[in-house]
């Protein structure tokens, strides 16, 4: 594709060089850039791309984006120099052109929220198979569609990737993506210029601070996906699904400029349920919509997914899908990888392992599986290192007040010290009044306290020798993640291989 042909509808300031110039690609990582490619320096959190210039040119860029007047010399003419105001919005709008607005024939949802967009979009996703549709998600698990899945470095891909696989999807004849939208990507612009047809809100609680300045921007980077939602809507049939039970709801009502469905379990709430039951098989309920009632029922435990089922509800609804497809396609969702995930052993031990890595999720989690327990609660979690301090006690009072017996342990330390990560979440943990357990203790007689193991696989094989078959083990923060990140290095990690390893008869 010709340089000029992808600067349509690009404002830029300056322009040296030869317009006509035949782009091969384009590269926001010096890394990544190849022969013929277009580079565009942007800047982000940890890194500024205007600092590795030389490099792109080094590896073959022809053309450069840049933002600063400076950088229009810095190659010396020798290759196409654009300069404009924001790297970041001509990126997102380069990426639509180059893949050729791939989104044209398909619609796309978009669901933000602190917790609950991955079981919701699973749900949505269940529900639109039932419909006949042929769905791709784009989410925190994994990027799949038909029969090809590919693993998911981010929730939300940045501009170039995620126009790539939205390519893919539609070459592939995918009808509907369903696309978890996170803070980071909406405040680094990555989804700008997606048309989203349905906008979902689940709620919003303390997460991401060490990269929001406040709770305040963290939600206004959410906004974002109901403040663009009408101008960005195809055909002015936008719509914004929006959880009125969560204190953010109201103010994403007020901001947005589509048509609204509200949900929750208040008055009022355009879908919500009435005899709602739960137990260790799931829940049952029936659900209120304005095109009528029927009874649901789910194999999803914990009363906080009552809310996941009532999204992707609205957001089915608000697609015409029919009621007896959204029954249907919620009763045929068994599971969610690494969401309160029941993890089958030798020894008939209740063990789940939960991506709970935040205080409210924590707390939900704790609370879900306490009706599955007939003897006690034992948690076993840790805080991501390089990540929200302010959480860690937080989530140490939570699991002290909530469960019976707490392990902490690492998470993914990163770059942190583990031991101090610890003890932040000890802190939280002695406000609860819950007691550290010194020397060796008879397992079966003890009814509460702490524990600190920082290896991992150390800390869930101790839980499972402390529990029998009346105990709950939960474990929580990493739920799907197969991985574990300490320094810099990446290594093979599964809570749920680990804990299904532990609880084995030869063990």
């Amino acid at each position: 594709m010709q340089l000029n042909s992808l600067l349509k509808g690009i404002i830029h300031d300056d322009f040296i060089g030869n317009p006509d110039l035949e782009i091969a690609g384009l590269a926001q990582d010096s890394r990544r850039v190849k022969p013929g490619d277009l580079f565009v320096a942007v800047k982000g959190h940890a890194a500024d791309g205007h600092d590795f210039i030389e490099d792109a040119v080094k590896n073959g860029a022809a053309a450069l984006i840049v933002e600063s007047s400076s950088d229009l010399k810095r190659v010396d003419g020798k290759i196409p120099v654009i300069r404009v105001t924001d790297s970041r919005d001509a990126l997102s709008k380069l990426a639509v052109t180059y893949y050729d607005s791939p989104f044209n024939r398909m619609n796309l949802i978009g669901i933000t929220g602190t917790n609950g967009k991955t079981t919701t979009s699973y749900l949505l996703e269940s529900i639109l198979l039932r419909a006949g549709a042929r769905p791709g998600v784009i989410g925190t698990i994994n990027y799949h569609y038909s029969d090809k899945t590919q693993k998911a470095p981010v929730t939300t891909p940045g501009p170039l990737e995620l126009m790539s696989i939205l390519r893919d999807m539609a070459d592939a004849g995918v009808t509907d993506v369903i696309m978890e939208v996170s803070s980071h990507a909406l405040d680094q612009q990555r989804t700008k210029g997606c048309p989203f047809r349905v906008a979902v809100f689940t709620n919003i609680s303390r997460d991401h601070l060490d990269y929001h300045a406040s709770m305040e921007e963290y939600f206004k980077a959410k906004s974002l996906l109901f403040r663009d939602l009408e101008k960005n809507g195809p055909d002015k049939t936008a719509r914004a699904v929006i959880n009125l039970d969560d204190p953010g709801g109201e103010d994403l009502r007020r901001i947005t400029d589509a048509g609204i469905i509200t949900y929750g379990l208040k008055k009022g709430c355009d879908v919500h349920v009435r005899q709602l039951d739960f137990n260790r098989k799931g829940l049952t309920a029936r659900l209120i919509t304005p095109v009528g009632e029927t009874d649901i029922s789910s194999s999803l435990i914990g009363d906080f997914n009552i809310y996941n089922i009532m999204a992707a509800s609205a957001a089915a609804l608000s697609m015409d899908i029919d009621l007896i497809d959204i029954v249907r396609g919620i009763a045929d969702l068994k599971g969610v990888p690494g969401r309160l995930e029941l993890i089958k052993n030798d020894r008939s031990l209740t063990i789940i392992c939960d991506y709970a890595h935040t205080p409210d999720a924590l707390l939900k989690a704790i609370r879900a599986v306490k009706s599955l327990a007939r003897g006690r609660v034992i948690t076993v979690f840790g805080c991501g290192g390089d990540r929200d301090k302010g959480k860690r006690p937080k989530m140490g009072r939570i699991a002290g007040e909530e469960s019976d017996l707490i392990i902490i342990t690492s998470d993914n330390p990163r770059t942190e010290n583990p031991a101090a990560i610890a003890q932040m979440i000890e802190d939280g943990i002695l406000i609860s009044g819950q007691q550290k357990l010194q020397g060796l203790f008879d397992k079966s007689s003890v009814d509460s306290g702490y524990l600190i193991e920082l290896d991992r696989e150390n800390a869930i094989r101790r839980a499972v020798d402390i529990a029998d078959e009346s105990d709950l083990i939960l474990i929580a923060g990493k739920g799907h993640e197969d991985y574990q990140i300490t320094g810099k290095k990446k290594r093979d990690f599964d809570d749920r291989r680990i804990a299904a390893e532990a609880a084995s008869r030869g063990n």
